[in-house]
């Protein structure tokens, strides 16, 4: 098997959106859906441009109410590429030709878009069409198409249609269809410089401008064909039709190339004006496709690897890895973007950016660390708005959003639409605090991989301290409990938003919250240790803090009331034990895919707060982001009695509890699982790792890939199996593989060097590169090695 190609044979339209998500093209910059050339939205096809941070705001009324919601754009659609022969009054559409040929092909390790095709018509003409296109990695504003095209049997007189089309609406999202979703204005669109065109458009709230600019080229007998043509503006959209002679059995071959130029790009005059000298001064389709390549080649230098591959394991690792790298890469870097957790992939969830970071950030930690800190940065440049937020709750310091958007506003809904009741119903999801606490666990794992304490300084600390802030505002004492507690908030659950039959919203001491508000606390305290008395002393300043708050905060993290039940289970919050066992057997029996019982139950007129069914990952969280060293510690200093042992009886608890209604649920179960029961975790493992390959939520992956499920299936290979956690300035190694996996070599940056980890049945060797000033520390089990620049330590190790 070749782990670099994904290939589908056969046209399939009810997969059509699959494919064209999972064949999205981008480099970090833009992304555009594997959608035909030749195709346009029509319930099949759905074309897609996306731009980071290319947000806008529109206002709909929802059951009498008048809403705003801000939607990451679809952008003019530059793909557009058909032809339609002489005698024939319409353009090129596959679904009616008789198709003799069909193959798409996704070249992962070049970043290539190929379909080869092979088709006649109903003259029993017969053409083949072989497409090639990419989004160049290498220059972050251009693209490029090129058609082999040739008249199998017959020759005669063709068309070829090249345009830019504005006329585009977000539609990609059925369950958003009855909301305003017209976010572009036409400025400007025409031809320059004879035979390119160009298309100017603007978000009609937001203000973003877009520039496309296209030239074409022709190509016959290794020749430039100087071809006749004429423009065509209709409704938005610029087109140039090309008039060429064909030859029978010869090729000939066509070549678009695009420039994108938008008004949040850095270092330009005005988008028009650059994207159209982009295109003057283009190189050629195989010049572009070269350094393109290239470009590929360096991240995979970084982000490859290698292990004994049971089946298509490395290629769906290989997918993964490669939507994670066009929906965030080098071009990324220094651009005021979060990572929205369905990637630039389609309009599923808006394009916001939620807390799926956590499951993001750590595998870039290790090898695109100066990435992590630009997106880490997005949350700093809205550290205000999230001390805005606070204040309108009546809070201290910073309450980042649920979900993110442009300018840090909360973007969650207010409202809700159940799909299978049709019903609209109040969104309590917002309530999510734990999306702070999310954002200052990956702020430290950053510091923890690099060490980069000037980062600290300037920007780690001051999110972390006014985090801090909220959550000492928001814990409240109890007195008869002699705990601080924390009210009214939903935890990574989801499902249980509020008590059964009460009105109010929200949950009382989610453990999770409140453990990882502990955490927080500790670790606040200990950064203002690290950055130095002079930085210290500003930012108490500037925060007004003083000794007296910080002792508060080192009581409550002493003091925080975690729920359990019997047998040291952890209850998920409080009042958790005295709801009732769901039907599990029943419910699947009934409705096969339970995923979303919420849904399920709410068309029933009944509610899954009701019960003790989770649709992901909670309590199991902890066993997910802390080692068992850690959270016995951690407990200790909270005053509870946990002991490893305690560690799989709430495994075991809490999974049969769990409908996996998130994709990331799997990701847990597969590393909470990974220790204990191998079989099990590896099982888990490629059930996420099928979640968007086979769509196993049942279409949702149409409308935008998961991106946090993706990143976190090559972070299970990278740091559970191989047991590698961060703490307290040193690297740990424990592997624990699952029978699967024999071998294994990684490449990982900590703290300055680049280290290449070769695990093999009986002993681990890792290779530091030069270059780094000072040597770091490797543990395994209960033994540290300093590992200097450019040297190679050998590990045994007995499985």
């Amino acid at each position: 098997m070749n782990n670099w190609i994904l290939e589908y044979f056969g046209m399939d339209g009810a997969n059509e959106g699959l494919r064209e998500a999972l064949c999205t093209l981008g480099n970090g910059q833009i992304a555009t859906r594997g959608a035909a050339e030749e195709s346009f939205a029509d319930g099949i096809h759905y074309p897609g441009t996306y731009l980071a941070g290319g947000y806008n705001r529109l206002k709909s009324e929802v059951s009498g109410k008048v809403i705003e919601n801000e939607d990451l754009v679809n952008w003019p659609n530059w793909l557009c590429l058909t032809f339609k022969v002489e005698d024939d009054d319409n353009w090129f559409d596959l679904s009616q030709k008789k198709v003799l040929f069909y193959k798409q092909k996704l070249d992962i390790k070049h970043g290539l878009l190929i379909r080869e095709m092979r088709f006649s018509d109903n003259k029993d003409r017969e053409t083949s069409i072989i497409s090639t296109r990419f989004v160049s990695m290498n220059d972050q504003h251009m693209a490029a198409i090129r058609w082999e095209f040739k008249a199998i049997n017959w020759s005669g007189n063709i068309v070829i249609r090249t345009s830019l089309d504005g006329n585009i609406k977000n539609e990609g999202v059925k369950r958003y269809q009855k909301l305003n979703n017209e976010h572009l204005n036409i400025i400007d669109l025409g031809q320059f410089e004879k035979d390119n065109i160009y298309l100017l458009v603007q978000t009609n709230q937001s203000r973003i401008y877009m520039a496309q600019a296209s030239s074409c080229q022709v190509f016959q007998d290794n020749e430039k064909v100087n071809f006749q043509y004429e423009i065509d503006k209709i409704k938005g959209k610029i087109s140039q039709n090309i008039y060429l002679n064909v030859t029978q059995a010869k090729e000939t071959i066509i070549e678009k190339t695009v420039a994108i130029y938008s008004s949040k790009d850095m270092a330009i005059s005005e988008p028009l004006v650059e994207a159209k000298n982009s295109i003057s001064k283009s190189e050629t389709f195989n010049d572009l496709k070269k350094k393109h390549q290239y470009s590929w080649n360096v991240l995979w230098d970084r982000f490859d690897f290698y292990f004994s591959d049971p089946g298509n394991t490395i290629l769906l690792l290989h997918l993964h890895i490669f939507h994670l790298l066009q929906t965030c890469s080098p071009h990324t870097i220094g651009k005021d973007v979060g990572v929205p957790a369905r990637g630039l992939h389609g309009e599923a969830y808006r394009g916001h950016i939620f807390w799926d970071e956590l499951f993001i950030f750590p595998l870039l930690n290790f090898l695109l660390p100066d990435l992590t800190q630009s997106l880490l940065k997005y949350r700093f440049h809205r550290l205000d708005a999230a001390k805005r937020l606070a204040i309108k709750e009546g809070l201290q310091g910073a309450m980042y959003p649920w979900q993110s958007g442009s300018n840090g506003r909360e973007e969650s809904q207010v409202l809700h639409l159940n799909p299978n009741s049709g019903k609209w119903g109040p969104d309590n999801t917002y309530l999510q605090r734990h999306v702070n606490l999310a954002i200052a666990y990956n702020i430290w794992q950053y510091y923890e991989v690099t060490g980069n304490i000037p980062f600290m300084k300037v920007y780690g600390a001051e999110m972390l301290l006014e985090i801090s802030k909220f959550f000492s505002s928001i814990c409240t004492w109890n007195s008869h409990k002699e705990r601080y507690e924390i009210l009214k908030v939903v935890g990574p659950d989801e499902f249980h938003t509020s008590y059964p039959d009460s009105e109010e919203p929200g949950i009382n001491n989610n453990a999770y919250t409140n453990y990882m508000a502990s955490w927080l606390f500790t670790k606040a305290i200990k950064i203002l240790k690290l950055i130095g008395n002079a930085r210290r002393a500003e930012l108490l300043q500037k925060l007004d803090l003083n000794e007296k708050t910080i002792s508060k905060w080192d009581e409550i993290s002493h003091k925080l009331f975690i729920p359990f039940m019997e047998n040291g289970i952890i209850a998920q919050f409080e009042g958790y034990e005295k709801l009732k066992e769901f039907d599990w057997n029943g419910y699947r029996k009934k409705y096969k895919n339970i995923q979303r019982l919420d849904r399920i139950l709410n068309a029933e007129n009944d509610s899954v707060n009701n019960y003790k069914a989770s649709k992901q990952a909670d309590v199991l969280m902890l066993f997910y982001l802390f080692s068992s060293e850690e959270l016995v510690e951690s407990f200790g200093k909270l005053g509870y009695d946990f002991t490893p042992n305690h560690i799989p009886n709430n495994i075991n608890y809490y999974i049969p509890r769990t409908s996996d209604g998130s994709t990331l649920s799997r990701i847990v179960r597969s590393w909470v699982e990974a220790r204990s029961k191998r079989e099990h975790s590896w099982y888990f493992f490629h059930e996420a790792l099928m979640s968007d390959f086979k769509d196993v939520q049942g279409g949702t992956t149409a409308e935008g890939i998961h991106l946090g499920s993706m990143a976190s299936t090559v972070d299970i290979i990278q740091r559970c199996y191989t047991g590698l956690v961060t703490r307290n300035d040193v690297l740990w190694l424990n592997p624990s593989f699952p029978k699967e996996i024999d071998s294994m070599d990684l490449t990982l940056y900590y703290r300055g060097l680049w280290l290449k980890i070769f695990f093999r049945p009986n002993e681990c060797k890792i290779e530091a590169s030069d270059g780094a000033l000072q040597p770091i520390t490797i543990g395994f089990k209960d033994e540290k090695i300093l590992l200097k620049p450019g040297d190679t330590i050998i590990i045994p190790i007995h499985r």
